[in-house]
């Protein structure tokens, strides 16, 4: 989008002097009943983040907005705050989450989305550069929680329990916890001292972690009952599903991405083979390629030593074996055409970029194998999509030839050897409307094993969950969610926290409440079902302005062998404020006095200073409105509403 064309939305069109309903025709009086209301409702950013942050709050605090309440304190530290209201991982999550906040971000109707991600990073890094910690409870509540798996949605959950006041225990079968954000995902996209220094942030608040344990086998289901009042289930879906091919059963060389990553993030796999074929489309595919792009691979090799003997656990690889390795040839293959695959665009140029083939539209037919049993070729063709079902076409057979074949189609939970009790019977955990499991009171589950998703989306089933399970065990229990279930601006909250709350309420009838000093009067939150489209913004406050994105450190295919530096630049602190400023705060005020500047009347002024928090900044005299909508139609964020009043 040109800056030109940019410049050029209108709200109105010439010729457009008609109103769409006939309601509308009271505004040929001079005066109408319908006066200004403050109306907060959900930007898009929010309402796609599957962790529900407040993004755009603590892009108010990037802008300089919302002003730290404690004098002297950094603007990240409150950012920091604020963030980890949702989520605890705010540098790990600002490089890895594929973003669709972003996607959803109004300002791609002026220019291009805020980089939400980017100031995600830079705060994060500043926190754990600063040694910021979580709050503690300030009390204990004497209720333990058991939450078994250490990996996002399980420790989202034991630091939401946490800071609730009861007491929590991590168990995780794997010696580190993590998760897949240790396990799953390399290095030079999560840093390993980044992931544990937010890792242990939550520790740090009394959280006890137990890991090399395997609930089921070293501790049964009835012990944690009898120990625990309630239990959390974050166990993941680390089962990687092989290819729906007859060849596949049985066939050495033939590994899911889920173990061929694992064993690599655990340091046991070192290099791999001379020709890799990867099945899949989705990041965990990108990452498989590319690491294997990484790794090299050596011409001479025991069979001891082959990576699907390593993958397995048979062994491990020697690190000195490693130093003379070659190139691999990785190829990805993808059902659906590579513009259309579930990886993130800038994951697929990346891979491209080092030297990964990718093959879209194409679908696994049959697996060619050697006498000995291995395969040597994976059998494609060409194919078209029917919704989510692979059709191939006649006469585009083709081989690709290979030393080893990985399958990243998906996953799924592990729920053999004394889990079977909660296995809905598929490899999952059935959970209600509050991420209860069925038929079981007890217990909560969240994460991959309900739904294999997103990080975030983990992250945000963990603090759904660990608020269910505070209601259950106060005697409140949920039966149902809000409808866009995220962590809401609270004006409230935030009048009391600046020592400007409505004063208490004599119960005496009264009509109006302009005037009187008990009520938020003139606003209201519909944040909990209402999420505000760009259509009820005025797109033409807001000059063109295109994101910055952060740098990368690119990698050419002839660079790759051996390099596991991190890719991401994070924005230096001026590049996060200005993507703070570029926000639109959709929903809620952003202090820009279009409102004041433009009424006719007088009769929008700003809220003294010393009483002014976030969402009290102007305020309407009922006695001078005469309804002339003018401060609706200018107002950038959608805030302002006309309703019926006196």
């Amino acid at each position: 989008m040109t800056a030109e064309k940019a410049l050029s939305w209108r709200r109105y069109e010439d010729g457009d002097n008609k109103w769409d309903d006939f309601q509308e025709n009271i505004f040929q009086a001079g005066w109408s009943h319908k006066c200004p209301t403050y109306v907060h409702r959900t930007p898009p950013c929010q309402g796609s983040c599957p962790s529900g942050h407040d993004i755009r709050g603590w892009l108010a605090i990037a802008r300089g907005m919302d002003k730290p309440p404690v004098e002297g304190m950094p603007w990240q530290e409150y950012a920091f705050s604020r963030m980890v209201e949702a989520n605890p991982f705010p540098a790990v999550m600002g490089r890895v989450c594929p973003a669709p906040c972003e996607d959803g971000c109004n300002r791609n109707e002026v220019d291009d989305q805020v980089g939400i991600n980017g100031v995600e990073q830079f705060v994060g890094n500043y926190a754990i550069e600063n040694k910021l910690a979580l709050p503690k409870p300030e009390k204990e509540t004497g209720k333990k929680i058991a939450v078994i798996g250490g990996g996002p949605g399980g420790l989202a959950a034991a630091w939401q329990l946490r800071r609730k006041g009861h007491s929590v225990t991590v168990f995780e079968k794997q010696e580190k916890l993590g998760g897949m954000m240790a396990y799953g995902i390399p290095g030079y996209r999560v840093p390993r001292d980044i992931l544990d220094a937010e890792i242990q942030r939550i520790l740090d608040t009394g959280v006890e972690a137990k890991t090399g344990v395997t609930i089921g086998k070293d501790v049964t289901i009835e012990k944690l009952e009898a120990d625990f009042d309630a239990i959390f289930w974050a166990v993941g879906a680390q089962k990687g599903r092989g290819l729906f091919l007859d060849s596949w059963a049985g066939t050495e060389n033939c590994i899911s991405g889920v173990a061929f990553l694992e064993a690599f993030n655990q340091g046991r796999l070192h290099y791999t083979t001379k020709k890799v074929v990867v099945v899949g489309g989705g990041d965990t595919s990108i990452d498989v390629a590319s690491v294997a792009r990484r790794l090299g691979a050596i011409t001479a090799i025991a069979d001891k030593d082959r990576p699907e003997a390593i993958v397995l656990g048979h062994t491990a690889h020697d690190v000195a074996s490693a130093a003379q390795r070659e190139g691999v040839q990785a190829v990805l293959t993808s059902l659906f055409p590579i513009e259309e695959m579930t990886a993130s665009e800038r994951e697929r140029n990346d891979a491209t970029r080092e030297g990964v083939e990718i093959q879209g539209g194409v679908m696994p037919i049959d697996i060619i194998k050697d006498a000995n049993g291995r395969a040597t070729a994976l059998r494609m063709c060409k194919c078209t999509m029917n919704g989510m079902t692979p059709v191939p076409i006649e006469g585009t057979e083709y081989d690709i030839e290979c030393d080893l074949i990985v399958s990243a189609i998906g996953q799924m939970g592990d729920l053999a050897n004394g889990l079977e009790a909660i296995d809905n019977g598929r490899g999952f955990i059935d959970v209600n409307a509050v991420y209860q499991v069925k038929g079981k009171d007890k217990h909560f589950a969240g994460g991959d094993i309900i739904r294999p998703h997103l990080l975030t989306t983990a992250i945000g089933h963990g603090a759904i969950a660990a608020e269910s399970i505070d209601h259950m065990l106060a005697g409140k229990p949920d039966e149902r969610r809000p409808k866009v279930d995220a962590h809401h601006f609270n004006l409230l909250s935030e009048l009391q926290n600046r020592g400007h709350g409505p004063a208490a309420y004599d119960k005496t009838p009264v009509r109006g409440t302009s005037e009187a000093n008990f009520a938020v009067h003139n606003y209201e939150d519909r944040s909990a079902s209402q999420i505000i489209p760009h259509t009820d913004l005025f797109l033409g406050h807001f000059k063109y302005d295109p994101v910055q994105k952060r740098e990368e450190k690119h990698i050419g295919a002839d660079e790759v062998l051996g390099n596991f530096e991190e890719r991401l630049i994070a924005f230096t602190e001026d590049q996060a404020k200005h993507e703070g400023e570029r926000c639109m705060s959709c929903g809620m005020c952003f202090e820009c006095d279009n409102c004041v500047i433009f009424c006719p009347q007088d009769a929008v002024d700003r809220v003294k200073v010393a009483e002014r928090t976030v969402g009290r900044y102007v305020k309407t005299d009922y006695d001078k409105c005469i309804g002339c909508h003018i401060c609706h139609d200018v107002c950038p964020t959608g805030y302002i509403q006309m309703g019926l009043g006196e």
